[in-house]
């Protein structure tokens, strides 16, 4: 079984600017937004969405702003990107109701920081000198060094493609590229590494290993706190503050992810295994959690997880499949019996038929990749011949 395609992947690196580099960044982001929210009234009034019909009528303006040619081309894109990106969230139902209205009765509108995309006519690297050239709006700036991981930095040299993006993040300035690598051929499976998603252990495998949750929680809890005493303030301070806590959080939880995806791919490759995840999709409407569980259970990064493990797992060649979650932690994987007095907490299993017991958790990974073992051979059945 192969996979003919390619693996898009996200690299960022950290430019290095000097005080005047830094100034004519933020100079050329403020005039290309401000642009781009010109763009975006016209497009509006007019109903304009396609980049072709929209550039006719904005074009010049655009670049009487002080853009370049190719800044002004790829600030159009931008807003057109911006529409058809709203379409979709209305199309999938993410935005209905009142937001839906909010959101279609007014242009779209770019903040002065919002990200800028670049081409390869406005920014070139140099990768041995680890600096790039860049156009700026008060002039093209060579010679600016960057910085990042070794590995992205050589997945970057060698898988380029398209724009990049310059971003600013709590003065920090970004690029941020899109790598298209090779997808590697996807082994058969000698086994399923069955994977439990939960709040108090964040996964829980077949095998028994146990990634737990608590020091996240403690620390989703103290941050809670935290946001408490900065929204009592109600001051301009106090918002930025809990704008940038946001931020801390988001990346906290996206790196334990990260880890915890790392290793179970890493585990499933060296072992010859599949991984095994739950379809959680629709969670929500079949939970019914207490009302102090109710913010956790919402705010819970499940999809995020599973997310990072089938990307990670997909460069790596590990097949990955999703089964049934329903009653994973309540069915005994040795006789079948499905009962929810089998388990009597949430840390405890016990057969109320057969007798066997154990973590919870453990008995769901079990019965995860139980489930895999099932459905995989229903879809390598052979079809009959006619």
């Amino acid at each position: 079984m192969f996979y003919t395609g390619k693996v898009k992947i996200v690299v960022q690196v950290r430019l290095l600017p000097s005080a005047e580099q830094a100034a004519a960044l933020a100079t050329t982001l403020r005039v290309c937004n401000a642009a781009a929210n010109e763009v975006s009234r016209v497009a509006f009034e007019q109903n304009v969405f396609s980049r072709n019909d929209l550039q006719k009528p904005v074009y010049s303006e655009v670049r009487s702003s002080g853009l370049g040619a190719q800044a002004a081309v790829r600030t159009v894109k931008k807003v057109v990107d911006a529409y058809t990106a709203l379409r979709a969230h209305i199309r999938s139902g993410i935005l209905v109701g009142a937001r839906r209205a909010k959101a279609e009765g007014k242009p779209i509108r770019f903040r002065d920081e919002a990200a800028q995309p670049f081409d390869d006519r406005m920014l070139s690297w140099q990768h041995a000198a680890k600096t790039v050239s860049i156009w700026t709006s008060v002039g093209r700036l060579k010679g600016m060094r960057f910085t990042g991981h070794p590995d992205q930095l050589r997945t970057l040299a060698s898988s380029r493609q398209g724009e990049t993006n310059l971003v600013v993040r709590d003065g920090k300035w970004l690029l941020i590229a899109v790598c298209d690598l090779p997808e590697p051929a996807v082994f058969e499976p000698v086994d399923w590494l069955g994977v439990d998603r939960g709040i108090v252990n964040v996964a829980t495998t077949s095998d028994g290993t146990n990634f737990q949750g608590r020091r996240l929680r403690r620390y989703r809890r103290w941050q809670l706190r935290k946001r408490a005493e900065l929204q009592a303030k109600r001051t301009k301070s106090a918002t930025r503050r809990l704008r940038r806590r946001a931020r801390r959080e988001h990346r906290h939880v996206t790196h334990v992810n990260h880890t915890i995806a790392k290793e179970l791919v890493a585990v499933a490759q060296r072992t010859g295994r599949g991984i095994a995840l739950e379809d959680l999709s629709g969670i929500r409407d079949r939970v019914r959690p207490r009302r102090d569980q109710r913010a956790t259970h919402s705010s819970w990064p499940f999809h995020q997880l599973g997310t990072f493990v089938e990307y990670k797992a997909k460069r790596a060649g590990v097949p990955v499949i999703t089964v049934d979650a329903r009653h994973t932690s309540q069915m005994c994987p040795r006789c079948g019996h499905t009962a929810r007095n089998n388990r009597s907490d949430r840390d405890h299993f016990c057969c109320r038929r057969c007798g066997l017991a154990g973590p919870a958790d453990h008995v769901a990974g079990v019965n995860v990749r139980n489930r895999a073992r099932s459905a995989w051979v229903l879809v390598n059945v052979p079809e009959p011949a006619s």
